[in-house]
């Protein structure tokens, strides 16, 4: 598969939140969540606002259809608004999602590449991810460590 790695745009913005329903794991044995669950406001904040100062992150799309099939973007906290892989004011917060007819085929690794290898590389960033998710090792060969576990759930940072 051939596929282009892009900075996101703020018109980027509707597929980030398909990209974020995308991020939530949900094991095999179960059925997916509704929809509507990336509205409710603790996930909303991954997205809602898109633009602000430091948002930032790529966006990979097919090179023949530039049809977009993943995005990996970061947010810095604000007051109020911490995600679940929240840290400290100084950390932020990383999500990433490719869509699953693409997993499994290094898109991931790529987009975390081309966003460690740009400028952002050098900034201190933080993630949730679930117990049973397989891109916990993707996150480790990226430097991340554990810092806390809580309800099923790991906070990782890469500093």
């Amino acid at each position: 598969m051939n596929y282009i790695i892009r900075p996101l745009a703020l018109e980027d913005e509707p597929f980030l939140w398909e990209m974020l329903y995308h991020a939530i794991y949900i094991p095999p044995e179960h059925a997916p969540l509704p929809r509507d669950i990336i509205q409710t406001p603790e996930l909303a904040s991954y997205v809602q606002g898109w633009g602000r100062e430091g948002d930032r992150g790529f966006l990979g799309s097919e090179t023949q259809t530039n049809q977009p099939i993943g995005a990996v973007w970061l947010r810095s906290p604000r007051a109020g608004h911490q995600g679940y892989g929240y840290v400290d004011d100084n950390t932020s917060e990383l999500s990433i999602a490719v869509l699953p007819e693409y997993r499994g085929q290094g898109v991931g690794t790529q987009l975390l590449t081309h966003l460690f290898a740009s400028e952002l590389g050098r900034l201190s960033v933080s993630l949730s991810v679930s117990v049973g998710n397989p891109a916990v090792r993707l996150y480790e060969r990226f430097g991340f460590e554990i810092i806390r576990k809580s309800n099923g759930s790991l906070t990782m940072k890469r500093n």
